[in-house]
């Protein structure tokens, strides 16, 4: 196990501390959140990724990408979080292009991934239904076979940034199984209905009645999508983990300067102890946080099976992210609570993170059959990284 990063991948997050830390503050979030007539996501910000070729860092090179590691996207990803950033890289790159990139025809992958590396298309995923689990292998939304494709007839919530997006990736089941299909939000039959969001990530309802679906837009055929989303969620979860971690320690971090400058009774309220412990106890959150998320993040670069790293490095987010929200609030004092201060974002942002791709109670459950999957199968119960 080796979690040092080339010259490349330094060189990588450098790029990305740079680009994303020079174009992000607390007042530019605020105007890309109220802007209703914008895509919901900061476009300027975007097309400088793009111009850096970030946007591609885990794409491959034959497709205009740099064709990095997912250590090098977790960097990357991190450094979103870490500012905050209004833009849809977990959606676009990890969700979508991703699954596209490994699964989809060459048709497909030449005809649309350039576009996503130079920022001229963004993509996102039409996952989730009410009362289903998180990337649930089978669908309430209907795949029914006509002509040469298919037709969708369905609803999705929490559709990020669809209005913006030029295809969706949808799932949806028929009775060979699960199948991926790419829409345009603009098509026949296709209506979207904004969300309010714990974040104010711009997010829709996603309904369907009759969509239609033919040729390379069909990702996997029904009955092959499960084999797609068993790919992509430890990948997912990884990812939200990354993200998670650069949201917490910079939480973190902006605390620690607080409590180091805010005094009570004459002195630093950092220096009291009660003050002190409670900080440590965050420090070791995050190094948790990150250390599991490395360690997810390797085993997807080693290939070896990642999905109960994944987990555990989900759980943490959760956890992890909930504990250091919490303190960095409660240390700022009553202005932690003030919503228009930044603080209480990086609470937001941990908030929406825990509750995406299922919560620590759901990650503990998917562990745990994971585990039982493997007993039942002669693997030893207790490597649970393996």
């Amino acid at each position: 196990m080796n979690f040092n990063f080339s010259d490349e991948e330094e060189a990588a997050k450098e790029l990305a501390e740079q680009i994303l830390g020079d174009s992000t503050s607390f007042d530019r979030l605020r105007e890309v959140e109220s802007d209703d007539d914008g895509p919901g996501f900061d476009g300027e910000l975007w097309a400088s990724l793009a111009e850096a070729n970030l946007i591609g860092l885990p794409i491959s090179e034959d497709l205009g990408g740099q064709g990095f590691s997912n250590l090098a996207l977790c960097l990357l990803l991190e450094q979103a979080g870490r500012n905050l950033a209004p833009v849809p890289l977990l959606e676009s790159v990890v969700y979508t292009a991703l699954p596209i990139e490994r699964f989809g025809s060459d048709n497909l992958k030449k005809g649309l991934l350039p576009k996503v590396i130079s920022g001229e298309s963004i993509l996102t995923a039409a996952f989730f239904e009410i009362g289903a689990p998180a990337l649930s292998r089978k669908a309430r939304t209907q795949a029914v076979a006509s002509g040469d494709g298919y037709t969708l007839s369905g609803e999705k919530v929490c559709v990020p940034y669809a209005a913006a997006a030029d295809q969706i990736l949808v799932s949806a089941s028929s009775e060979d199984g699960l199948g991926l299909f790419l829409i345009e939000p603009n098509a026949a039959g296709v209506s979207l209905a904004q969300q309010e969001t714990t974040a104010h990530e711009r997010q829709f309802v996603l309904s369907l009645d009759g969509v239609s679906v033919e040729g390379d837009a069909v990702l996997a055929l029904p009955g092959k999508g499960e084999e797609i989303i068993d790919w992509l969620e430890p990948r997912a979860a990884t990812a939200l983990a990354a993200i998670a971690v650069g949201v917490a320690n910079e939480g973190l971090r902006q605390t620690a300067v607080y409590t180091s400058e805010r005094k009570q009774f004459g002195r630093e309220i950092g220096s009291f102890q009660g003050v002190a412990l409670r900080a440590a106890d965050a420090y070791i959150d995050v190094e948790a946080m990150r250390s599991t998320m490395w360690q997810a993040a390797w085993r997807l670069d080693s290939g070896n099976t990642a999905h109960k790293a994944a987990a555990v490095a989900k759980w943490w987010a959760c956890v992890g992210g909930h504990r250091v929200s919490h303190t960095c609030q409660h240390l700022h004092g009553g202005i932690g609570a003030d919503i228009d201060y930044p603080i209480h974002r990086h609470f937001l942002r941990l908030k929406h993170i825990a509750m995406t791709l299922g919560g620590a109670n759901e990650q503990l459950s998917r562990l745990g059959d994971l585990i039982a999957d493997e007993a039942r199968a002669g693997v030893d119960p207790g490597a649970i990284l393996q």
